[in-house]
Order: C-alpha cells, then structure tokens, then sequence
C-alpha cells in the first residue's frame, strides 16, 4: 500500500501525481506543487499470458507527515 494515503501532502504532491498517472486515474495537475524529498517507489510487476500489470506504490518519503485518511478529504 502507498504510504500517501496517510500523507498531509497527498492532494499537492508531485510524487503521487506520478503514482496516480500510472494507475490511470485523472488527476488535476495545476494544484501539484509540493516536491518531496528521497522517495522510494516499489513497482510490482504481474504477468500472465495475455497482459502484464505493474503496480506503484511509495514506500519511503523523508517528506512525509502523517494525517491519516487524509486522502478521503477531497480538495477543490
């Protein structure tokens, strides 16, 4: 699981921009402004015959500051 979601800086973070590209979903660019510092993404990759599927998560963040289920808030 992302560490992000727990992230005071979740809705800003140009890091989880990235994340959330990956996994397709739609993301409002103009409002990422924070620039976090030594992040670590873990990519799992699965594979069967017909496609392969890569999973990113965070996993370390020196930025990181917690406020749980901060995600859930919805910025606008």
């Amino acid at each position: 699981m992302c560490i992000c979601v727990n992230c005071r800086h979740v809705h800003i973070c140009t890091t989880y921009t990235l994340i959330q590209k990956q996994h397709d979903q739609n993301v409002k660019i103009s409002t990422m402004n924070f620039i976090p510092t030594n992040t670590l993404i873990k990519i799992n990759i699965s594979q069967s015959k017909d496609y392969h599927m890569f999973d990113w998560d965070l996993k370390e963040c020196l930025s990181f500051t917690e406020k749980p289920g901060n995600w859930l808030i919805k910025n606008e």
